[in-house]
């Protein structure tokens, strides 16, 4: 921590906030939930938004000296789900364990992409993938599952071919 920050009471701005505003803002596109059948509602829209931000993390993962992006990335989303948490109402005694659940949904989410997306995997793998973990079990009908699956493909096989830089940016593939 700088001396400035140390005075003024100020955290430095993570690098990473420009990219976690771009995951948020793709986890907020209106055809997810409109086309995409995800429900419009506090655990849906941080279940659109924890699979974009998972695929940018898969992403992150791919290149070594991208760790230093990931942590960052990942320390943005922390403070936002606290800070959601704590708008919703969730007290200081509970935020810890709620925290713990979300970032064991994360981790989850992560494992089951890195699966299903792997080369060689079942093709029905990742659709399987999104039932469990962006529709928690509920189908959502056929159409509404192959716009997921196919615009989250696109996203993953996009963001392959996105350099650091312009992810560090906040700039994500549309």
């Amino acid at each position: 921590m700088s001396l400035w920050q140390r005075l003024t009471g100020r955290k430095a701005e993570n690098p990473a906030a420009p990219l976690y505003g771009a995951v948020v803002e793709q986890g907020r596109a209106p055809h997810w939930y409109e086309a995409g059948g995800v429900p419009d509602t506090v655990d849906g829209r941080f279940d659109m938004i924890a699979s974009v931000f998972a695929l940018v993390i898969l992403r992150l993962e791919s290149k070594p000296e991208a760790g230093e992006m990931a942590a960052r990335l990942t320390e943005c989303f922390v403070d936002d789900m606290d800070g959601q948490l704590r708008q919703l109402g969730v007290g200081d005694v509970v935020i810890g364990k709620r925290m713990g659940k979300i970032m064991g949904l994360v981790g989850g989410r992560l494992d089951a992409f890195r699966t299903a997306l792997a080369p060689g995997a079942d093709a029905g793998a990742f659709a399987e993938a999104l039932l469990r973990n962006l529709y928690r079990g509920a189908h959502p009908g056929e159409a509404a599952l192959e716009h997921s699956a196919t615009g989250l493909r696109q996203l993953h096989a996009a963001l392959a071919t996105t350099s650091f830089d312009a992810l560090q940016a906040g700039s994500l593939p549309a």
